[in-house]
């Protein structure tokens, strides 16, 4: 902002403050799937409560951003499980009949159950992320695990929801300079341990 020639930094309100603070925890809330529910637990547990203002933070079993209880409680699952499976089929287009059904028919049926289940109860709730900040949720948690499968469909889905390429490109940039800067390195297929990337990771 600038006046009078003098350029003025302004610092977001707590409105703004509280907004970027539940949607850092829905991402991390998001992530769960992908990442791992204890790594997300410990943070939210015993991480972020100590490192976000007391303004900033939900009371707990009061009002919930995202309506999950109520969604638990009070919606038919039906809802829910539909819900979920539209953004499946948006993130994955024309093939996701065939993904969903190759985890119906692994030889563990329940495989599929699960990610219904996922995307219905977690990934679908766009009330505090996107369906794009969503998307960057899920290649946050894909590069680093060194799955090129899933990241491409995922890259593609994050058009499909509604982000720019330029979009998608930068964030996948920030990821893997964040990865690198963490330790991960391409390692090879010679390498019989490691973390790292086996392959040049996946790009639009």
């Amino acid at each position: 902002m600038e006046k009078g020639g003098d350029r003025i930094e302004a610092s977001p309100g707590h409105d703004e403050k509280l907004k970027i603070a539940r949607k850092m925890r829905e991402a991390l809330v998001k992530a769960a799937p992908i990442g791992g529910l204890p790594k997300v637990s410990l943070i939210l547990i015993l991480k972020y409560p100590q490192s976000t203002p007391l303004a900033l933070l939900d009371e707990p079993l009061t009002y919930s951003p995202t309506s999950r209880p109520v969604e638990l409680y009070d919606i038919p699952s039906s809802t829910i499980l539909h819900r979920g499976q539209k953004f499946f089929d948006k993130i994955y287009g024309k093939v996701s009949k065939r993904i969903m059904g190759q985890m119906d028919r692994s030889g563990t049926e329940d495989l599929g159950i699960a990610a219904r289940l996922m995307y219905g109860y977690i990934l679908s709730n766009t009330s505090v992320l996107t369906a794009a900040e969503s998307s960057f949720v899920l290649l946050a948690g894909l590069i680093p695990q060194d799955v090129n499968p899933q990241l491409k469909g995922h890259l593609k889905g994050a058009l499909n929801n509604g982000a720019s390429v330029e979009e998608v490109k930068a964030v996948r940039e920030v990821i893997i300079r964040i990865c690198e800067a963490s330790g991960m390195s391409k390692i090879g297929d010679s390498v019989p341990a490691g973390w790292g990337w086996r392959s040049a990771v996946a790009n639009l």
